[in-house]
């Protein structure tokens, strides 16, 4: 055997010495002294074989082989480097049209309000990277809020069983002594629990049942299409039908995701007590009157100092016209018809581009209402109680006293603009000073005089702050519209501004609907026309043109 044949053969012997040293260190995960001298006996036999090949490799390098092995080594070694490099600086770029492997927006915003410190343990195994990317974008998102440990309950068993954890998959979200053990691997289930382990406590939202309102716990929603094609309508011509109960259950998930109870109440058959710990009465449309024990039940709730958001549909008399008299609102007895600003082809769904400014109005794109009746403050000014307009139709809608026809009546229709949403707030300080009374006839003496003096301010001393919210629509709100435009946006700011919550208004966990496209009965004869007919005919049109002027 010739030299340069006992060079090769120990340049493939210390290749294949240095293999093996680093597949046991990859897998034992540790040095061990006899796979470490097994790898310096590699090293010296490929470099005792390279030395005594010199000659034949400089050769083989100045040829065309060694100008391609000297490329790819090249290669090699600029992808090695750029992976390095990606693992010391990593960066993310999500390129799915919804970003599903990003943050939403409002759950951002959610981690970057955060006050208080969170720590969160995760127990998770080789399969569960998506998560723990998850976990990963959401500490980062906190401003250094939230610590993050990762675990693998296999690799390290005495973590696992000193915070009582078995299986992959467990988080263990910490604030302040309160302490929470989640399995859900999603964004939406672990904003939500880092909301209840900062916030301590898990407001309750209480919706009146027994009247025909939209469920909060069904998923039912109708089609709503013109002309009555495959759907229902709410607005002209509509007429109730009391067993197709829309489903409230989209709104129902974001609220339980932004950490609050929903419940439904009956005050029909419940204890005179029932709404004691509600923090928000939400009356979602209700389609009979109220009997006067529910009314009574409903005023003494407000007048206690709770909030409460009441929705109502045209045409239905519920029974708490009184009470929300009694905050300086009159809900009008009719349809809201705006030719100017409508959803699609419905003049009886008016949307809302523009908003009176408000924390319920921030950030909030159009909305719209599919059958809205309008809202008036009373008369007189309700001493102790500031009413504010928020959404406002245009200069060109009305309201009709019928559903069976939409055109104006100077008798009978109110011009607009028309109000949809009112707040109100009850509150000892707006009520009136003698002083103030006084001023205000001096100023006005001939429009006060028709009109009786508010009480002094020692009345004021009675009144329990309370908020109240009232849109002349329920349906937006529900399944079939929540998801639509701002609706669902509009929704979630009432709730979050009534409960006192702040700093959830604007937030809205996102929900990967379908896309859809809405076509009326024309758009879609068109469209049939356009892609089956016209377009064909076109091309064999040209095609029958470029063969005539071949042959």
């Amino acid at each position: 055997m010739d030299d340069n044949s006992k060079s090769g053969l120990a340049l493939l012997a210390g290749i294949a010495l240095l293999a093996t040293a680093g597949a046991f260190h990859a897998i034992l995960t540790e040095w061990k002294v006899w796979y470490v001298a097994v790898g310096l006996l590699g090293l010296a036999l490929v470099a005792w074989g390279a030395f005594g090949l010199r000659a034949d490799l400089a050769s083989m390098l100045r040829q065309r082989r060694g100008e391609v092995a000297l490329s790819t080594l090249g290669t090699v070694g600029v992808l090695l480097a750029v992976a390095y490099l990606s693992v010391l600086f990593p960066q993310r770029m999500d390129m799915t049209t919804g970003g599903k492997f990003s943050l939403s927006d409002q759950t951002a915003n959610l981690l970057s309000r955060l006050d208080k410190p969170v720590h969160i343990t995760f127990f998770h195994d080789p399969m569960m990277r998506e998560t723990v990317e998850l976990y990963r974008q959401m500490a980062a998102q906190s401003q250094g809020k939230i610590t993050l440990d990762l675990f693998d309950p296999m690799l390290n068993p005495a973590q696992a069983r000193i915070r009582g954890v078995e299986f992959a998959g467990t988080a263990i979200i910490e604030s302040e002594g309160r302490k929470l053990q989640i399995q859900g691997p999603t964004e939406t289930e672990i904003a939500n629990n880092i909301l209840r382990v900062t916030q301590g406590v898990q407001p309750r939202l209480c919706f009146l049942d027994g009247h025909g309102e939209p469920d909060p716990f069904s998923l039912e929603s109708h089609d709503h299409m013109e002309g009555g094609a495959g759907g229902h309508s709410h607005g002209l011509g509509s007429k109730l039908v009391l067993h197709e109960r829309h489903g409230m259950a989209k709104a129902r998930g974001v609220l339980e995701s932004l950490n609050y109870k929903v419940e439904k109440v009956s005050l029909v058959q419940s204890k005179a007590d029932a709404l004691g710990g509600c923090a928000l009465l939400v009356v979602a449309g209700p389609r009979s009157p109220l009997l006067a024990r529910e009314i009574d039940a409903i005023r003494a709730y407000l007048y206690s100092g709770r909030n409460a958001l009441v929705m109502l549909d045209p045409f239905v008399k519920t029974g708490l016209e009184p009470v929300l008299r009694d905050y300086g609102i009159v809900v009008d007895d009719d349809l809201v018809i705006d030719d100017a600003s409508h959803f699609w082809t419905d003049v009886s769904a008016p949307a809302v581009t523009e908003y009176n400014r408000h924390e319920i109005t921030t950030d909030v794109p159009l909305t719209f209402f599919a059958g809205a009746r309008s809202l008036s403050p009373t008369p007189q000014r309700v001493p102790g109680v500031s009413v504010r307009q928020l959404a406002n139709t245009s200069k060109s809608s009305y309201g009709v006293a019928t559903a069976d026809s939409g055109a104006f009546d100077p008798t009978t229709s109110i011009p607009g603009p028309l109000t949809l949403i009112v707040v109100a707030n009850r509150r000892p300080e707006f009520v009136e000073s003698t002083e103030a009374v006084v001023r205000r006839l001096r100023e006005a003496p001939a429009e006060a005089a028709a009109k009786p003096a508010p009480k002094p301010t020692k009345e004021g001393a009675d009144i329990i702050p309370s908020r109240l919210v009232v849109v002349g629509d329920s349906d937006f709100a529900t399944n079939s519209f929540f998801h639509i435009m701002g609706n669902g946006k509009l929704f979630l700011n009432m709730v979050n501004y009534l409960t006192i919550q702040p700093k959830l208004i604007g937030v809205e966990p996102r929900t990967f609907d379908q896309p859809r496209v809405n076509l009326t009965n024309r758009q879609m004869k068109g469209t049939v026309f356009l892609s089956l007919i016209l377009i064909p005919a076109l091309l064999a049109l040209v095609g029958l043109v470029v063969w005539w002027r071949q042959r």
